[in-house]
């Protein structure tokens, strides 16, 4: 018997993470706040408080972070939160980004 056949061999598996994905809301001067309360609220799942809050750093600043999510959750969420904004037919523009 050689030593060849003695030598297991090793493998390596190399799980790996998946990137993460910001969903950012911005800024514009057409969209009502209550609106973006409410997609924060329905497509982001925030408490009220924390939409609230949201919407009032989205308001001041020029946009804010929704949520972080795997890459298929973050494009689903904001194309849903685009499509629901056109419907009403407000302008608003989410967008997923990678990290």
């Amino acid at each position: 018997m050689g030593a060849k056949e003695n030598v297991k061999e090793k493998t390596r598996s190399r799980i790996k993470i998946p990137r993460k994905y910001q969903v950012l809301i911005y800024n514009d001067d057409f969209t009502p706040m209550d609106f973006v309360v409410d997609v924060l609220m329905q497509v982001f799942e925030k408490g009220e408080a924390e939409a609230t809050a949201l919407m009032l750093n989205i308001h001041k600043g020029s946009y804010a972070v929704a949520g972080i999510y795997p890459k298929d959750i973050a494009y689903t969420k904001a194309a849903e939160a685009v499509r629901w904004a056109r419907e009403e037919g407000y302008p608003l523009k989410v967008e997923a980004v990678c990290r």
